[in-house]
């Protein structure tokens, strides 16, 4: 939670706003832990993986192990992601790129099947989606202009959460249903 206070205060500064600002709209307020197990798949070559897909979340936080496996999107390109032993993974999610009307990017990756294995990581996710709350997120009002208009329309996180759980990771960007 301390990283995130303080991921969140440089991220406030890095757009021109207040170093509270992002935490002041609960980005920080709920943090949810999870687990990944992938066992050594004997057919990695015709097994997919992860999906193409972005976090539903504020920002993403990564702890992955030695095997690596995870890919990033980087101009229609996939790049491998090697895993540095003690380095955090950062990824920007889905509601950031919202709030902040596409200053932050959220991040496309996935996770390749490998034979070597287990691969274990273990993944925090910034997100209000498990707090009963229905405060809406759109663009920062300090962020939009005459040359900036918003992007995106409001939304609460549990529907953007209901939208993004049906789409399924199907590899289609669940951003873009709430473009304007």
């Amino acid at each position: 939670m301390e990283l995130g206070d303080t991921l969140f205060e440089l991220q406030s500064e890095a757009i021109g706003l207040e170093p509270n600002h992002l935490k002041d709209m609960d980005c920080t307020k709920c943090l949810f832990a999870l687990g990944h197990y992938y066992p050594a798949c004997p057919q990695p070559e015709i097994t997919p993986g992860t999906s193409k897909h972005a976090d539903n979340d504020f920002l993403t936080v990564l702890l992955q192990d030695n095997i690596g496996c995870l890919q990033v999107l980087h101009q229609n390109h996939w790049v491998d992601v090697p895993p540095t032993p003690g380095a955090l993974v950062i990824n920007i999610g889905d509601i950031l790129q919202l709030i902040s009307n596409d200053k932050f990017k959220s991040v496309e990756h996935r996770i390749l099947a490998n034979k070597i294995g287990p691969r274990v990581s273990m993944v925090c996710f910034f997100t209000t989606g498990l707090l009963p709350t229905q405060k809406l997120y759109g663009p920062i009002k300090e962020l939009i202009s005459k040359h900036n208009p918003p992007k995106y329309r409001e939304t609460t996180i549990k529907e953007y959460s209901t939208y993004f759980t049906n789409k399924g990771m199907d590899g289609t960007y669940a951003l873009l249903h709430f473009r304007l």
